[in-house]
């Protein structure tokens, strides 16, 4: 890696594509993706109008009372001693403060907030809080376990701990956050004890933690909030605490610790939740597996059974596709296609029926077809007795009732490509006519369906993914309910994810709108690569 420091970043190079990106300095630098990490920044011109102080932020005093006596302010956009959080923790500390001032209750005021960072990356744990820069005053000490690839480095200064860098084991992260936020001395630890996992004697397990313990960090939700929780409700399981408290509704890192707060309060009542593997022949979770396939390199379904010890070495009819689908997603162009091990439906390119016989979907991108493929079609229903030709609900032409042992004679007969309507893929994309012909239509509905179509036809998914283009609100072709659904208006598309039209009806939820193809194409493969990496095997797409 290479690190371009105090560089400001001016303008980003290319026209469709991005080529490069240019410094401040005049350089350029050529680039073929470009990753902003993207922060807020204060809103402050209303405040600035109205006369209070602002520099970074809103500027408050201890009980975040602003220049004018009778305005208060909490969160991103106040600053406190110099200092502006872009984090929720903080805001609930500030407001504790504050309805404390404005109830007449008895309060220290504001000191300012300890925060933490937890990378959400699935496969690297990575843990900073407070100062993590050594000077003439703080200094480092740390341990690194190369057989375990954890490592672990703490700041102090004055004999308490003031920062902390935790990789891949990142358990003690809220141990050493407490003791910031305590100012807790560290003369009842050896070196070896507060670097090593739990703080050996000196720990504080869940039983000795106070109530006024900060478990999640993010949301600022102590134990004594969690334990209340539990014991109000009833509660057994660590969701149903999220859901009520918000502890682990963010990073998700404090998980473990709300399983040993219930383990604890509940007792003998208290059944640990294990992670259910994909199936029978493991107890690997599907994240587990796409962890180690990248981490080993495993490029076929067999390679991956063996090497993961799986109970049953030749895996069963959930597991085999749910691999072969693992490893399509992490080497699209690199490992070994297991054709056995993908559904009936992908192997014949044909869906099997209730009575043992299969349907033929040939190819009509846009649901666009000529008299060539209509002739062609008749002549072949003709000459093997289709009992059913009927227009499908995608707008494509499907022959029904085909017997097995006819189907690569037909489809030889035929000459057209297979509709992606097999298996769990990407599905043909349903248009309308749009403004071409139609008199509401707004954009060219047919071509650009015809342009998704290209662009993501055959891909796997973890479940069907299917689109629809409408020219219009009045949305013919049900994009309301479509996993990518576009819906088009005077200045563009409107985008729509999450929709179910299946046994769960469930509508779409607007995402944003665009202006032009090119960004509908962009987006539609961003959220379908998203879902691909993080929902599982035969898992439909859901918004929220």
């Amino acid at each position: 890696m290479k690190f371009e420091m105090q560089a400001n970043t001016t303008e980003i190079l290319g026209e469709d594509d991005v080529e490069g990106v240019k410094l401040a300095d005049g350089r350029e630098i050529p680039a073929d993706l470009v990753v902003m990490a993207v922060g807020i920044r204060p809103y402050t011109e209303v405040a600035k109008e109205s006369g209070l102080d602002v520099n970074r932020g809103i500027v408050v005093n201890d009980v975040m009372q602003t220049s004018d006596s009778n305005v208060y302010a909490v969160g991103e956009c106040a600053e406190h001693n110099g200092k502006v959080y872009g984090l929720v923790a903080p805001l609930y500390e500030q407001g504790k403060v504050l309805a404390d001032h404005l109830t007449n209750k008895e309060t220290n005021g504001y000191k300012g907030s300890t925060t933490f960072t937890s990378l959400k990356v699935s496969g690297c744990d990575l843990y900073s809080a407070g100062q993590i820069v050594e000077n003439a005053e703080i200094k480092g000490i740390e341990i690194f376990n190369s057989i375990d690839n954890n490592y672990k480095k703490i700041f102090l200064k004055d004999g308490n701990v003031v920062g902390a860098v935790l990789y891949g084991d990142i358990d003690d992260g809220s141990r050493f956050y407490n003791m910031m936020k305590k100012g807790e001395s560290t003369e009842d630890y050896t070196l070896v004890s507060l670097l090593t996992k739990g703080g050996e004697e000196a720990s504080l397990s869940i039983a000795d933690m106070a109530d006024d313990e900060t478990i999640c960090g993010c949301n600022g939700v102590d134990k004594g909030t969690i334990v209340n929780a539990i014991t109000e409700n009833g509660f057994t399981t660590v969701e149903e605490v999220t859901a009520k408290t918000k502890a682990g509704n963010s990073c998700g890192k404090c998980k473990p610790q709300i399983a040993q707060i219930l383990q604890h309060t509940l007792g003998d009542d208290f059944v640990a939740a294990k992670p259910a593997g994909i199936c029978g022949c493991t107890d690997l979770t599907r994240d587990q597996i796409v962890t180690q396939i990248r981490a080993k390199g495993l490029k076929t379904s067999k390679e991956v059974r063996h090497v993961l010890n799986f109970k049953n070495k030749g895996g069963c009819p959930k597991c085999r596709p749910a691999i072969n689908y693992y490893l399509n997603m992490v080497y699209p162009h690199d490992h070994e296609d297991e054709r056995e091990s993908r559904f009936a439906n992908e192997r014949y390119h044909a869906n099997i029926q209730n009575d043992g016989t299969f349907s033929v979907i040939p190819q009509m991108r846009g649901g666009v077809t000529d008299a060539d493929q209509l002739i062609r079609l008749g002549e072949v229903a003709k000459k093997y007795h289709v009992p059913l030709v009927k227009v499908t609900g995608s707008q494509r032409v499907g022959l029904y009732g085909v017997k097995k042992e006819e189907l690569p004679n037909i489809w030889e007969d035929l000459g057209m490509r297979s509709a992606s309507a097999y298996g769990k893929k990407t599905r043909s994309v349903k248009s309308c006519v749009g403004k071409e012909f139609c008199r509401f239509g707004t954009q060219y509905t047919t071509r650009l369906g015809i342009r998704l179509e290209k662009t993501f036809e055959y891909i796997d998914t973890p479940h069907k993914f299917k689109m629809g283009v409408s020219g219009c609100p009045r949305s013919c072709v049900e994009s309301g309910v479509k996993d990518f659904g576009i819906i088009s208006v005077e200045n563009g598309f409107q985008i729509y994810i999450g929709g179910n039209g299946g046994t769960e009806v469930e509508k779409a939820e607007f995402l944003t709108t665009v202006e032009t193809e090119d960004e509908v194409i962009k987006l539609c493969g961003a959220l379908m690569q998203y879902y691909r990496e993080t929902v599982y095997m035969l898992k439909e797409q859901r918004h929220g």
